[in-house]
């Protein structure tokens, strides 16, 4: 069983920056993948980045390449992404999400084994 816990979120102006954290529980924590989702109003949860368990491989959705850092500290069973120059179409809520299979979390995360609750990021123009 793992349990992850988001922070970080809030409202910020455009070009502004905010680090979100995922929280994990477990002993276990290295060998999961995670994944950071977002959802706005009215559209479908959408692929924001991921990161291995080792962190040496990571992976961003086209639009926040060069503005969103995916990284984590295994040490502290945590996963941070960092978001930069952030625009208005950011808004969303951000869940982080762990599966042992980096594939589910690419292609199918539907079958993701965990999610967390979620933090909302606002940002205004």
């Amino acid at each position: 069983q793992v349990q992850l816990v988001e922070s970080g979120g809030g409202l910020v102006q455009a070009g502004d920056s905010l680090r979100l954290s995922c929280a994990a529980s477990g002993r276990t924590f290295s060998t999961y993948h995670i994944g950071w989702f977002r959802q706005a109003p009215g559209k479908e949860r959408e692929f924001v980045a991921a990161i291995s368990g080792s962190g040496g491989s990571t992976y961003y959705t086209n639009s926040v390449k060069g503005r969103f850092t995916i990284s984590r500290d295994n040490a502290k069973n945590t996963v941070y992404l960092q978001m930069n120059s952030l625009k208005p179409e950011d808004t969303a809520v951000y869940y982080c999400a762990a599966d042992t299979s980096l594939h589910t979390i690419m292609v199918v995360p539907a079958t993701i084994d965990y999610w967390g609750q979620g933090t909302q990021v606002t940002v205004s123009s």
